[in-house]
Parts: C-alpha cells; structure tokens; sequence
C-alpha cells in the first residue's frame, strides 16, 4: 500500500502519464498478495503454520503467474526476447507462447524465493529493497536514453521506462518504511501477503526493462535461498532420505545453526546482495558503455 500511494503521488508531477505496463504491475502485485493474504489469514485462523497446502498453492500461483505473464505480453507487446541488459542482447527469439510460460515460471520462481527468504527478521525486506533501487537506475536509465535511435531497438518496447522507475522507487522507500519497524527484534511481520507481491514486483520489472537474466544477480540472496531448498531435497531423496547437505534450509537457518547471531546473518546476506546488485548494475552500464563505444 505505501509503495502504491508513492508511485500515485508521484504523478501529481506533470509529464509523468500512468503506463499501462506500471499498472498491469500493480495488478499483479495485488493478485499474488491476495493470495498471500488468504494462506496468512488460515494459518492465524486455524493457528497453525500451514495455510494453503503448499502443493496447492504451488500450483495456484503457478497458473496465476503464466496467466499474468499472458496479459503483460497481449496488452503491452513488449519484447519477446530473452534478455540480460537490454532487449537485443543476448536477444534469443523464442516463440509467443514458449516466452509466456517462460515469463509465468520468473514470476512464480521470484515471488516463491522471496517468499523462501522471509525467514528471519528485515532479510526478505532489505534484500528486496536492494533489487528495486537496482531498477529505479535501469529503468530511468532506459528514459534517459531511450528516444536515441542508436539505443531504441536495444532497449526494446519499453512503454514508459520513467513510470517504471518511479514505480520503482517508490517500492524502494515502502521497503525501507516497513524495514525500520521489521529489523530485529521485528516488530511487524512481512507474511506471505508481502513476501509474494514483493517477488511478483521484481519479476514484472525484469521483464518490463529487458533484464531477465540479470534478475539472478539482482535477487542473488533469493536465488540462493530457494536454491538451497531444492539441492536439500534433492540430495534427501537420491540419499533415501538419510543424508542433508545443509543443517537446514533455507540456508539462513544453516548459519544460524552453525552458531551465527540471526543479525549477523542478516547483515552479511545483505552485504552478499548489495555486493551481487553492484554487480548487475555494473554489467548494466558496462554494456551500455560499450554500445555508446559503437555508435
């Protein structure tokens, strides 16, 4: 909600039109906290950690993810190519139909993984609040230079890049409002309700600026802590369910229980953020340099 109203008060600004790529984001974003708001209220209701068995709602927001990545692609024709710093690079074609279920699996894998990282008090919320500034910069970098012809094809049909930013910044700030009463000891809890609109927000802004391969770097932490959920499950079933590589997972729980304070886990998984986005960032404009190098 604090990251809605910012992105609203923002256009009070002239010469900041609402985008229907930023508003189809919103969409989404509500839809999948929706569906994390009905699995919060039956775990309290019935004061129990299981709400929704997980195996449904895997596969809800599954169909809800490639159903959301369907519209994004029928109402706003964005580039249908796989990228990582803008639309033609690497620009791998792949059909319509194989770039929405594509597009539907980023969106349901990040808004899972965040979800995964909502484990210990301001991890999930300070690792996201990393990721949106990320795209702020890409995305008003893609304005800033998006009408030279030279760049125009390379950052490919992005609507309203400045809506995006804004849309952006603005989950940035309500990342760092929530952050200051959600840092240890947490006084207020993130829940599925904001672990899973928070992913769906990250995955719709790869997609909508052309950084879909560079999501792995922007959500390394994500990455890893939902990685370390499906190798511990892997190496339990192929060992007949005798061995675990990790104490537990996600991982933060494998360092708490190696003895780690929960604030030095913390801190230390942001600092691995904040160092993986430098670097998506860096990649970014090296490439944009290298562009610039060209024309």
């Amino acid at each position: 909600a604090a990251g809605f109203i910012g992105w609203v008060v923002a256009h009070v600004r002239e010469g900041l039109p609402f985008s229907n790529q930023a508003m189809i984001v919103w969409v989404a974003v509500l839809a999948m906290a929706a569906m994390g708001f009905l699995d919060d209220f039956i775990k309290v209701r019935k004061k129990h950690n299981r709400g929704i068995f997980w195996k449904k709602k895997s596969y809800i927001t599954m169909a809800m993810s490639i159903g959301l990545a369907w519209w994004l692609v029928a109402a706003t024709e964005i580039n249908t190519t796989i990228s990582l710093t803008r639309a033609d690079f690497p620009g791998w074609e792949v059909p319509t139909f194989v770039y929405v279920i594509f597009a539907g699996l980023i969106i349901w894998a990040t808004a899972n993984a965040v979800n995964v990282t909502d484990g210990l008090d301001g991890l999930a919320a300070g690792s996201a609040l990393l990721g949106f500034l990320a795209f702020a910069v890409i995305a008003y970098w893609a304005f800033r230079y998006h009408d030279i012809e030279a760049y125009r094809f390379a950052y490919g049909k992005v609507v309203n890049p400045l809506d995006l930013a804004a849309l952006a910044a603005a989950m940035t700030g309500a990342c760092g409002g929530f952050l200051w009463f959600n840092a240890a000891p947490a006084r207020i809890f993130m829940g599925d309700v904001g672990s899973l609109g928070l992913g769906t927000a990250l995955a719709f802004l790869a997609l909508t600026t052309n950084t879909i391969l560079l999501l792995v770097l922007i959500c390394a932490v994500n990455v890893m802590e939902a990685g370390s959920v499906g190798i511990q499950m892997t190496v339990f079933k192929a060992s007949g369910r005798k061995k675990r590589l990790f104490r537990m997972t996600p991982i933060h729980h494998h360092f708490e229980l190696l003895g780690w304070p929960e604030t030095t886990v913390i801190i230390r998984f942001w600092l691995i953020a904040g160092m993986c986005v430098a670097v998506a960032l860096g990649m970014f404009i090296g490439d944009f340099t290298r562009l610039e190098k060209l024309r």
